[in-house]
C-alpha cells in the first residue's frame, strides 16, 4: 500500500521537472511564467526494496509487487493564498489530500527565469508555511464552533477533540505548525481526522544548478541551516520535525515550474 505526496512551492521554483524526474515522464508542462500548472498532475512510481527479493526467495512467492507513491504535482502559491489569491483554494484544497509533502524551494539565481524580489529560499519556504498556518486557524476556528453544542452535551469525544483542537490553535497562533505539536498516543486518531494542512510531513527540495547539487550553494545552506533550527522557544533543542533536506537540480540552469 503506497502513499501520496504532494509537491508544492511558489511559482517558477521548479516543481513539474521535479515531477516529470521522478516519473520519468513528460506529462507535466515546465514553463516560464506563473500557473504553467493549474489542475495537478499525477504520477504513479514504483518503490524499489531489495528486502521483497529476500522476502520473496523465502517464501517462494510467485510475483513481486513493490509499493507504489503517488506524486501530485500541485499549482504555484502565492502570498494571499489563503484568501483565494492566484490560484489558493485550489492549491489548499490539493494539499489537504496528500499525506505528505516535497516542498520545492528556487535555490538558483537565473534572470532567464521570472522570480519577483530578491531570492530568499527560507523567506519563500516562510510565504508558503504562513499561508499553511492561516488556512489551519480558520479550520480550527470553524471545528471549535461546531463542537461547542456537542461538548456543553457531554459528549467525551468531542471533549477531547475540542483539548487537541484548541491546543494546536494556541500554538499556530504562535507560528509553531501542527506537525511540532507533542501529540500523545491516545490523540493521533482524533488529530488525524483534522487533516490540518501544517501537520502533514514535509520534505524540503532546494532546486540549485546542476553542479552544485552535490555540495549545495548559498542557498541551500541557509535552508539546510533553517531547518536545524530549534522548532519553538520551549524547545531549544530539538529539530523541527519531520523536516527533511534534499538538493536537486537537472540543468545548468535551474529547473522552472
Amino acid at each position: 500500500m503506497g502513499f501520496t505526496c504532494g509537491i508544492v512551492g511558489l511559482p517558477n521554483v521548479g516543481k513539474s521537472s521535479l515531477f516529470n524526474a521522478l516519473t520519468a515522464t513528460a506529462t507535466a508542462e515546465a514553463a516560464n511564467y506563473p500557473f504553467s500548472t493549474v489542475e495537478p498532475n499525477i504520477g504513479r512510481v514504483a518503490v524499489p526494496d531489495e528486502r521483497l527479493e529476500q522476502i520473496s526467495s523465502l517464501a517462494k512467492s510467485a510475483k513481486i509487487t513493490p509499493t507504489q507513491l503517488d506524486f501530485v504535482d500541485i499549482a504555484g502559491l502565492v502570498r494571499g493564498a489563503s484568501k483565494g489569491e492566484g490560484l489558493g483554494n485550489q492549491f489548499l484544497g490539493h494539499i489537504r489530500e496528500v499525506e505528505a509533502i516535497a516542498h520545492v524551494v528556487r535555490c538558483f539565481a537565473d534572470d532567464n527565469v521570472s522570480y519577483e524580489g530578491k531570492l530568499d529560499p527560507v523567506a519563500d519556504i516562510e510565504t508558503v508555511e504562513t499561508e499553511l498556518m492561516i488556512a489551519d486557524l480558520e479550520s480550527l476556528e470553524r471545528r471549535i464552533e461546531g463542537l461547542v453544542k456537542k461538548v456543553r452535551g457531554g459528549d467525551r469525544e468531542a471533549i477531547a477533540t475540542m483539548a487537541i483542537a484548541e491546543r494546536c490553535l494556541e500554538a499556530l497562533r504562535k507560528g509553531t505548525a501542527a506537525r511540532d505539536i507533542e501529540i500523545a498516543a491516545n490523540e493521533v486518531r482524533l488529530f488525524r481526522q483534522m487533516r490540518l494542512l501544517t501537520a502533514k510531513p514535509v520534505m524540503y527540495v532546494c532546486n540549485v544548478a546542476e553542479e552544485a547539487a552535490a555540495g549545495g550553494n548559498e542557498y541551500s545552506r541557509k535552508i539546510e541551516s533553517w531547518t536545524a533550527k530549534p522548532r519553538s522557544p520551549n524547545s531549544p533543542k530539538r529539530r523541527r520535525k519531520a523536516s527533511f533536506f534534499l538538493r536537486w537540480g537537472s540543468t545548468k540552469q535551474g529547473c522552472v515550474a
